[in-house]
């Protein structure tokens, strides 16, 4: 209980208590059951820092190095233990430094409530020191937001603040609370929300829809599902699983929906999208059914979207209304949460093979491994490749880290290589793609999930983008591995540059610093690998340890990722080489 609370009877005798505005959001943020935070302080959200100190036997707050690396982290936090991450900073600088990690969480649909703290009420709109419209800068890339005035407001806001940010669609909502509002006492008691008037989280399922798909699935010779982060979201991998199984029909992945099934699992054909696998990128033109399973159609997935799956009738199982028909016109829309769609189909779907069309995944397999497959994995030639290292990290992970990825060549090379064996896997930057992403969000991810090894794969340039992040993995001791693939190229950049540009390497090659060296002077377990020979036991010892681990592994500064499909071509047009 905070030093100032008093607490009084009303006619009913019922207690209440008597509080600041800043108690009374350390207290909300405890009902909301959110008893792990990240921030900056700053003189515009001190007195709920000062709160904070009273209240930290039973929230922890996590000092970040940067507001970035406050919802990073947040991120991280909530993609692996499915609860709402929060982040908190200052006014001003201190809360347009958290655009990036909002915009981020808005895109990939993750649940994070943001706090900032700002001016004195009678001071907006004045320029006040360190003032900065925070919700009009926010308002594109948020959820909600709402700029609180007066104490009162407080409790009723923050419910409705966590019940948007993980209800239906997850996603960001950023609080702005007035320093005023802050230190002003009012009689406080809480509610969480269960509803506000014309949201509707939960489309109700069409039963004409749903019967309209099962005709299509039973009709279809050549079907393939594509799936997205939704099955993930919605809690719905069983489900899928039953319903791959049961329907026996090919399923392919973006890079958000990966770990939703294992990828060993004999349904799995692999990734679509830019840098995905050659035959479900090929045979999304070729099949005549397509089910979409919570995915969005992105353009790095469809490619020329006048091009695209031409050829096949469309199924989408989505929840947000506004993904129907934005991008690629379906003719069946399944608008529920696809946790009860899938238990709807799994119901009436009868058990059916596709031996021919299994073949031609196979066919086109075979073909990706003998091009790109085996010289990523066991190259002849001398140095070492991007590949050859997730393939090492699952070697002594037993498939079963959260592998982190920043963005960028080695994210490709990871979603493409890692193996996993449970959901809530996968932890990147999808619809945004956020260089500096990883090594906060991985700080996140390992508190989320403590009993968990948590891998972050970041290419040199990311990792200088968010790399006084170290100093928050000493502090907090966080058991992160950090593996940077060191290419001294921003790697992506320079292979488009490569391929179409005449090699003009524009500010893509990179004079770095000694990675180790820094690593060491954050008191962090660190070693470089340079030879083949020394990888097995790097990694192995990396793995092993308890403790925060760096390990940089030099590889080839020239090689690109693919298959690839260029910008703007069709999946059809995907190249091997």
């Amino acid at each position: 209980m905070g030093t100032n609370t008093k607490i009084k009877s009303n006619k009913k005798q019922k207690e209440i208590l008597h509080i600041s505005g800043a108690e009374a959001v350390v207290r909300c943020l405890l009902a909301e059951g959110a008893d792990l935070v990240y921030g900056y302080p700053g003189g515009a959200i001190m007195p709920i820092y000062d709160e904070l100190f009273k209240f930290q036997n039973k929230l922890h707050h996590v000092l970040t190095r940067h507001e970035q690396g406050a919802t990073h982290a947040a991120q991280g936090f909530a993609r692996t233990s499915g609860k709402v991450g929060v982040a908190l900073a200052t006014s001003g600088p201190g809360a347009t430094n958290l655009v990036t990690g909002i915009a981020d969480a808005q895109i990939d649909s993750t649940p994070i409530v943001c706090i900032t703290g700002q001016v004195a009420s009678h001071l907006l709109g004045s320029d006040a020191f360190q003032e900065t419209d925070i919700i009009g800068i926010s308002t594109p890339v948020t959820k909600w937001n709402y700029q609180i005035t007066k104490a009162s407001e407080i409790p009723i806001v923050m419910a409705k603040a966590f019940y948007i940010a993980r209800s239906g669609r997850p996603g960001p909502v950023l609080i702005d609370i007035t320093k005023d509002a802050q230190f002003e006492e009012f009689d406080f008691s809480y509610e969480k929300c269960k509803g506000i008037r014309s949201y509707f989280p939960y489309p109700k399922l069409s039963d004409e829809n749903l019967e309209e798909a099962l005709l299509l699935i039973d009709q279809a010779k050549k079907p393939l599902v594509v799936w997205g982060q939704g099955v993930i979201l919605g809690n719905a991998e069983e489900e899928f699983k039953i319903f791959l199984e049961k329907s026996g029909i090919p399923a392919a992945w973006t890079i958000l929906g990966l770990s939703a099934i294992p990828t060993d699992h004999p349904s799995n054909r692999g990734m679509v999208g830019m840098h995905g696998n050659y035959a479900p990128n090929l045979l999304t033109n070729e099949c005549d059914l397509l089910i979409a399973i919570g995915m969005r159609f992105d353009d790095r997935v469809t490619g020329d979207l006048s091009k695209y799956a031409k050829q096949a009738k469309i199924i989408h199982l989505e929840l947000d209304p506004a993904e129907v028909d934005k991008n690629v016109k379906v003719d069946v829309a399944l608008l529920s949460d696809c946790k009860i769609t899938l238990k709807e189909l799994n119901n009436r779907i009868s058990a059916k093979t596709y031996p021919e069309w299994i073949a031609r995944f196979e066919a086109l397999d075979k073909i990706e491994n003998d091009k790109v497959i085996h010289s990523d994995l066991f190259p002849s030639k001398e140095g070492l490749t991007m590949g050859e290292s997730i393939e090492m990290i699952n070697k002594y992970s037993n498939n079963d880290a959260i592998i982190v990825t920043d963005v960028g060549q080695h994210q490709m090379v990871a979603c493409r290589y890692a193996k996993f064996s449970q959901s809530k896997s996968n932890v990147t930057s999808g619809g945004l793609g956020t260089m500096g992403f990883a090594l906060p969000a991985a700080i996140g991810a390992k508190m989320g999930a403590p009993d968990r090894e948590v891998v972050a794969v970041i290419g040199d340039g990311g990792y200088q983008m968010t790399i006084q992040e170290l100093g928050t993995i000493f502090q907090q001791q966080a058991a992160v591995k950090i593996v940077v693939l060191n290419n001294d190229f921003l790697g992506m950049v320079r292979q488009w540059q490569q391929l179409f540009f005449d090699k003009r390497y524009a500010s893509t090659e990179m004079v770095n610093p000694d990675f180790v060296t820094i690593a060491k002077g954050f008191r962090i377990k660190a070693k470089k690998v340079v030879n083949r020979n020394d990888l097995d036991i790097a990694v192995k010892e990396m793995m092993s340890s308890k403790e925060p681990y760096f390990l940089e592994v030099c590889v080839e500064k020239e090689d690109n990722v693919f298959p690839m499909i260029p910008s703007g071509a069709s999946v059809s047009d995907i190249r091997l080489e």
